[in-house]
């Protein structure tokens, strides 16, 4: 009996062992390299001398521990101007340094423009958010950030995120289509994707979110 109870505790030591490693790996994995962190910030600060102007600051750094990304590390820089976030990082297909300056620049103006009608007609307290799939928009059109323009100079087709505080309604369709001859009417957009998501108050998912590209 003692026998086995050797065996036992012995292979439940060694499970215990290898998840107590597998925990330490991972907490280590998920810490950023301070090291890594001062490299990209000195590469990011070299990039912002020679491609952009004193607008602009460097503020933290960012370590995609998941994956979500095309780097590793990346720099948080803000216009110190116009407000607006965005990151500079090293790309590894590419083999330079790329920022998301004009994507971001491009979201937050559309956001601006198009928050009253949101607000108006899906109530004050839904929110909207503008993003760009393609981040390196800016560099491939050519556009300097030190001379960003206008997102309505371009062919662009970024997506529109709406977030409504309360479950899906007979109307919203008819709201949405208004919506989309909004923004063409007045000369803002051409093309793009548009899509609506139902929460509650804790931020439970309402309803399904569905949408119409134009």
């Amino acid at each position: 009996m003692n026998k086995y109870l050797k065996i036992i505790l012995g292979v439940l030591a060694v499970i215990i062992l290898g998840i107590g490693l597998l925990v330490v790996t991972f907490v280590l994995e998920m810490k950023p390299d301070k090291d890594e962190e001062a490299k990209i910030k000195i590469q990011a600060e070299q990039y912002l001398e020679d491609e952009f102007n004193d607008n602009f600051e460097i503020y933290d750094t960012l370590y995609d521990n998941m994956g979500n990304f095309g780097f590793d590390y990346a720099a948080k820089v803000r216009d110190k101007k116009g407000g607006t976030a965005f990151l500079v990082y090293h790309d590894a297909e590419t083999e330079q340094m790329m920022d998301t300056y004009i994507a971001d620049k491009w979201a937050d103006d559309l956001e601006a423009e198009i928050s009253p009608f949101i607000k108006e007609n899906f109530g004050k307290a839904a929110y909207v958010h503008v993003f760009f799939t393609n981040d390196k928009i800016g560099q491939e059109l050519g556009v300097s950030p030190v001379n960003p323009k206008s997102f309505k100079e371009f062919d662009v087709a970024p997506t529109i995120r709406i977030t409504v505080p309360r479950k899906r309604s007979d109307g919203d369709e008819k709201i949405l289509n208004e919506f989309i001859s909004f923004l063409k009417s007045e000369d803002k957009l051409q093309h793009g994707s548009a899509f609506l998501e139902y929460i509650a108050e804790n931020g439970e998912i309402l309803d399904d979110e569905w949408g119409k590209e134009f």
